[in-house]
């Protein structure tokens, strides 16, 4: 067991501040489109925003609470150490945590409940029990292969067009198309995770895809991901929904390839930095997104 950090630490690191621009990214591509077809509403971008980074910290303490409780964070694990599994925070203090993070996120929900009405309820509402359901409740879908598809139906579509339509107030064919490429890059970080995870959740009889299908499989999933996100992007171009500006998202395909050969070469501890510049991806390519979706 590590060293005991003081309370404050502890938060810090359940919250796990590396996986935050998993959250950032999709609603940089929302506010990028938004503002393309001049609809950006900066109170509702900055509530979309904070709520995704609640919602992800939201995730994050209450998989540290649950895989506690189900016996998956053991001393084995090559992951970030885990605050409940530490003894850092009881598992009283990070339901508390796990509340109250949601109850926040809930808080900035109501104000665009009430300017963009019943949709922004459902998909707030869908966003919590999803977080919670990861790991948590009578069927944790994360426990059951269905990880990956969940991540990127909230990361991409959920968020991108969430985001969009919080602004706008209609999703249109561009928003959804354009989820498809972050939802994709976010499911890498999950697919390393995974990866990385194999022999423990194994062990803990937590049936990952990875666990179910092996490296290899794991290490196509990659490729195929990074294969959509920079088809998507040449497609949309060459359909004129938006300008050959949005191939800026090629910038990073060095890094995407770089990162494909670093996972096939990684095992262990080493897949913790192909997990974390897996993240910085995502993040630079919806900043390129963004930024690239404003030309017309």
């Amino acid at each position: 067991m590590q060293a005991s950090p003081n309370k404050m630490s502890a938060w810090i690191l359940a919250a796990r501040p590396r996986t935050l621009p998993a959250a950032a990214a999709p609603v940089m591509v929302g506010i990028g489109l938004a503002v393309r077809d001049l609809q950006f509403d900066a109170i509702n971008a900055a509530a979309a925003f904070f709520i995704a980074m609640l919602l992800q910290i939201g995730a994050n303490f209450a998989n540290d609470l649950f895989d506690h409780e189900r016996g998956t964070d053991t001393p084995d694990r090559l992951g970030p150490a885990r605050a409940t599994a530490q003894g850092w925070l009881t598992p009283g203090e990070m339901r508390v945590g796990v509340g109250v993070v949601f109850g926040l996120a809930a808080l900035l929900g109501l104000v665009l409940y009430l300017d963009k009405g019943w949709p922004v309820l459902a998909i707030g509402l869908a966003a919590i029990l999803a977080a919670l359901a990861y790991t948590g409740g009578p069927f944790p879908y994360g426990y059951y292969a269905l990880g990956d598809l969940f991540v990127f139906i909230f990361f991409g579509a959920a968020a991108v067009a969430g985001t969009y339509f919080v602004q706008a107030g209609e999703v249109t064919l561009t928003a959804l198309l354009a989820s498809i490429p972050i939802g994709l890059l976010i499911v890498n970080i999950l697919v390393v995770n995974n990866l990385r995870d194999i022999e423990t959740d194994r062990a803990a009889n937590k049936r990952t895809l990875a666990v179910l299908l092996g490296r290899k499989a794991m290490q196509a999933e990659y490729l195929l991901c990074l294969v959509g996100a920079y088809l998507l992007p040449l497609l949309m171009a060459l359909s004129g929904l938006l300008s050959f500006w949005i191939l800026l998202t090629w910038i990073t395909l060095p890094q995407g390839w770089a990162l494909y050969r670093l996972l096939q070469k990684s095992e262990g501890p080493l897949l913790n930095i192909v997990l974390a510049y897996t993240a910085q991806l995502a993040l630079i390519y919806a900043a390129l997104f963004a930024g690239g979706s404003l030309f017309r």
